[in-house]
């Protein structure tokens, strides 16, 4: 008994974990389905559209981790880190009413607590996109005469 509880707690926490960092990728995945799904409207087949599909993903997170790191205006950095975040946020939402729906029966409370998770998927995945893009810290300071 204790065992199952403990696999059910564990269960849960990796799915959570899971869709913190699945919904950082949220925005790459959108442009790369987009893409993909371009590529086979136009002919490409299956395989050609599969790696449309991952070129564009990687091509919209390499824009946007290089415009966080090196746009000027910090109101640049907030538009493309929102640009994240926004559909991090609608993942959350969603799979957080997907599993309050089966728990609670009031649609209130269910929009509220999928709420809550928006919220919360939203900032780790702000954090995330933020903290990708920063350059590490090397513990070396250089003076510079």
């Amino acid at each position: 008994m204790i065992i199952a509880i403990l696999g059910s707690i564990a269960a849960i926490g990796a799915i959570c974990w899971l869709l913190f960092t699945l919904a950082t990728y949220a925005l790459p995945a959108l442009g790369g389905v987009e893409a993909g799904t371009w590529a086979y409207q136009t002919g490409a087949g299956l395989p050609g559209s599969v790696l449309v599909g991952l070129f564009g993903a990687a091509l919209v997170f390499g824009i946007g981790q290089f415009l966080i790191l090196f746009a000027r205006p910090m109101w640049v950095k907030l538009v493309v880190a929102l640009a994240f975040v926004a559909p991090a946020g609608i993942a959350g939402f969603h799979a957080t009413h997907g599993i309050v729906k089966h728990l609670m029966p009031s649609e209130t409370w269910q929009t509220v607590f999928s709420v809550i998770g928006a919220v919360a998927v939203g900032i780790t995945a702000f954090v995330r996109v933020t903290s990708m893009a920063a350059p590490e810290p090397t513990g070396q300071t250089t003076v510079s005469v």
